[in-house]
């Protein structure tokens, strides 16, 4: 936080951001000239990983808005001030950050403005809009009290005047075929955005194994219930991580990042796992030293982690320093997934796909018998970079093995 000499204070992106991962203005909860106290929720930020809350570092008067909805900022950068106590608000284009108009400024005797282009300059739909969010509805001819706001309290976002606006052209197309456009969250075009540097920068190889989940099954069936008693859900994809942690002890390369110059090969263990997000996102909370936890540890964290993650309530540091990611997709009925996007600048990726009964031959006594057993295909997706296909073959060996030993 900082104090100016003007009895401002400046508001900054937190300097702790994920590396290489775009931010996102995705919505100022106040205008300028609002009121607002400290440690209020100012402004939200979008990632392809969380959406973070900042909170009013002062209470004070929006003084300037200098980055609106949907611009792009970086960890570190100034993006609004706040006028402490009663210090005038300042009235440059910059503070106000919206277009200049006959709509945008106020008159001098106080009298109403007259509603330009189908928006109404006062009233409670209008008066709590962002800059971004007043240029579209100019733009785009839009009443606001037409509109109903997903945002907080009801405030009209920048998704829902796009949403109106695909709605419109949509129905105004002639195209044969019926269709509606789906504007992109902030989330989506982050993940996309990823996902395609990755497939760029890495040549992705992937590797399938079986692996025998029967001991994993009678071990589970002896202990849920212990574990839930003390507090955490023993899940299958519990195992697989305390599995993990152990492939990665056998190959070590397989938690590295790659350099031109060389190879960060890391002592921790910290496993990521994907999240599904019931609005189609995709999020990676991580397990942090993964390696020094045993099971039921794993399962605790793991629980609060899904938990917040699809209530909407991690914290930016509950998304970062991951080294290995997992995908459990088969908890969504998928076999086999190949590849699977390596989660940059991360150098491999497990997934694991659907459990099923299926008929496996074994040897029982010198003899050959078909028995049935719980199996699951698991893939390690690698950047071919960093580890050959005999590599990936360790990991996914050592990996099964240790599934069966349980």
């Amino acid at each position: 936080m900082t104090v100016a000499n003007t009895g401002t204070v400046d508001v900054h992106v937190p300097s702790e951001q994920s590396e290489g991962t775009e931010i996102v203005v995705s919505l100022w909860f106040k205008a300028v000239g609002d009121r607002v106290e400290e440690n209020e929720p100012l402004l939200e930020l979008s990632t392809d990983k969380v959406n973070v809350e900042i909170a009013a570092p002062a209470s004070g008067t929006v003084a300037e808005i200098l980055k609106n909805d949907g611009d792009k900022v970086e960890p570190g950068e100034l993006v609004g001030r706040i006028a402490l106590g009663n210090a005038a608000v300042s009235s440059s284009p910059v503070a106000a950050a919206a277009p200049a108009g006959p709509d945008s400024s106020p008159q001098a005797d106080g009298a109403s403005k007259t509603p330009a282009l189908g928006v109404r300059a006062v009233g409670e739909a209008a008066a709590d809009l962002s800059p971004a969010v007043r240029r579209l509805l100019k733009e785009h001819n839009l009443d606001p009290s037409a509109i109903a706001g997903s945002g907080r309290g009801g405030r009209i976002t920048h998704d829902d005047v796009m949403k109106i606006v695909a709605s419109a052209v949509s129905g105004g197309s002639r195209t044969a075929i019926p269709s509606r456009s789906v504007p992109h969250s902030q989330m989506r075009r982050s993940i996309a955005q990823h996902m395609v540097q990755s497939m760029s920068v890495a040549p992705h190889v992937t590797s399938i194994f079986d692996a025998d989940l029967s001991a994993v099954a009678r071990h589970r069936d002896a202990n849920k219930s212990d574990s839930e008693q003390r507090g955490a859900k023993l899940t299958y994809t519990a195992y697989f991580v305390a599995a993990a942690v152990k492939a990665l002890e056998a190959v070590p390369e397989a938690n590295s990042r790659w350099y031109d110059d060389r190879l960060e090969i890391f002592e921790d263990a910290n496993i990521g796992v994907a999240t599904a997000l019931s609005d189609g996102g995709l999020i990676v909370p991580v397990i942090v030293k993964a390696q020094d936890l045993d099971l039921f540890a794993i399962s605790q964290r793991l629980g609060d982690l899904t938990s917040r993650a699809r209530s909407g309530s991690l914290d930016p540091s509950d998304v970062q320093r991951g080294t290995f990611t997992i995908s459990n997709h088969g908890v969504s009925g998928s076999l086999v997934a190949a590849p699977i996007v390596i989660n940059q600048p991360q150098s491999a990726i497990l997934g694991v796909g659907k459990l099923e009964h299926r008929v496996v031959v074994e040897d029982v006594d010198g003899r050959e018998e078909m028995v049935i057993k719980p199996m699951c295909y698991v893939t390690l997706t690698i950047d071919h970079r960093v580890l050959n296909g005999f590599q990936a073959n360790q990991f996914l060996t050592k990996f099964v093995e240790v599934l069966r030993a349980f």
